[in-house]
């Protein structure tokens, strides 16, 4: 298959395992890319791409916008706290603002779940989905297994658990759809106010015990506690939470197996994982960076390669 069955990467649920593997092999290709001394590519020259995002970003803007230029397509950025979207201007209003600059792709973190289908519907453009709300978050869940494939193999039939805040994590949701899609087993682990009632439907089975559950997995993705989606306290304090809920040097060196530690960022360091913990040799957090700039650069330019086979 040399082609993406979508137009759009709205979410890891639209995407076939087919799909997951081309990215992965493109990436694989631009990974050599990025390690050469020349690390720019002219495969976009001729594509302009807006970057919306409409919620804070520090690493996912960075890491799309590096991908972007790695490309050499021609980049727009716009950020909506500081723009007229806080003068009541509505998402389509801005989309067809920056659309009228013949833009031919999007990519669009919004707060509210479903923001980039609702956009998909009405305009031209391929979107991008770099975060809706607490709903998906497609590349972080595509760069996350494809650094479990270059540490462990493969994917399939791998032993994941996913710990943490996995009622507000856009992340753990992506990730559980991409890990199954890809055969791997899936648990997740966390304080019970904080795993989603209707998670056991998606085939995933809750553990409450962190002990266990690393004994049980290959890989453990540490989520961060996302404090800013909490209106309410859903535990009685950090230091509650990162003693129950928190991987320390004692306890990763207490396991039987060596397994993997993996963190999507900003590390709370101490809270869920401690510093030794996120910079030992079992941690592929580093990895995970790198790899998100060559997913990313694999996702641009298969929905790019798209939209010019379309116009040709």
């Amino acid at each position: 298959m040399s082609e993406l069955s979508v137009k759009h990467l709205l979410g890891i649920k639209y995407l076939t395992q087919a799909d997951i593997h081309l990215i992965f092999e493109t990436a694989d290709h631009f990974k050599e890319v990025i390690n050469r001394s020349i690390k720019k590519v002219p495969s976009l020259r001729d594509i302009t791409i807006a970057n919306l995002f409409f919620e804070n970003s520090t690493r996912t803007r960075l890491s799309f916008e590096l991908a972007e230029k790695r490309l050499s397509a021609d980049v727009v950025n716009f950020s909506a706290s500081s723009s007229s979207v806080k003068k009541g201007e509505t998402l389509i209003d801005t989309v067809n603002n920056i659309l009228s600059m013949k833009v031919d792709m999007v990519v669009m973190r919004h707060p509210n779940p479903g923001a980039g289908v609702f956009l998909s519907q009405h305009i031209n453009a391929s979107i991008i989905n770099a975060g809706d709300g607490a709903h998906e978050h497609p590349t972080q869940a595509l760069l996350d297994c494809y650094s479990i494939r270059e540490k462990l193999g493969d994917v399939a039939g791998k032993k994941v658990v996913i710990v943490g805040d996995i009622l507000h994590s856009r992340v753990a949701l992506s990730n559980i759809f991409a890990l199954q899609l890809l055969g791997a087993k899936v648990k997740v682990c966390g304080p019970k106010t904080l795993i989603p009632k209707y998670i056991e439907k998606l085939g995933v089975e809750v553990e409450g015990n962190l002990q266990e559950a690393l004994e049980w997995c290959d890989v453990a993705n540490m989520l961060r506690v996302q404090n800013e989606r909490m209106d309410i306290s859903y535990f009685p304090s950090i230091r509650e939470y990162s003693q129950q809920y928190g991987v320390n040097k004692t306890l990763l060196d207490s396991l039987k197996n060596e397994i993997v530690i993996m963190h999507p960022g900003p590390i709370n360091r101490g809270v869920e994982i401690t510093s030794d913990v996120a910079d030992s040799k079992q941690s592929i957090i580093l990895h995970q960076v790198e790899n998100g700039v060559a997913i990313r650069m694999a996702v641009i330019y298969l929905l790019a390669s798209k939209i010019k086979h379309h116009e040709s």
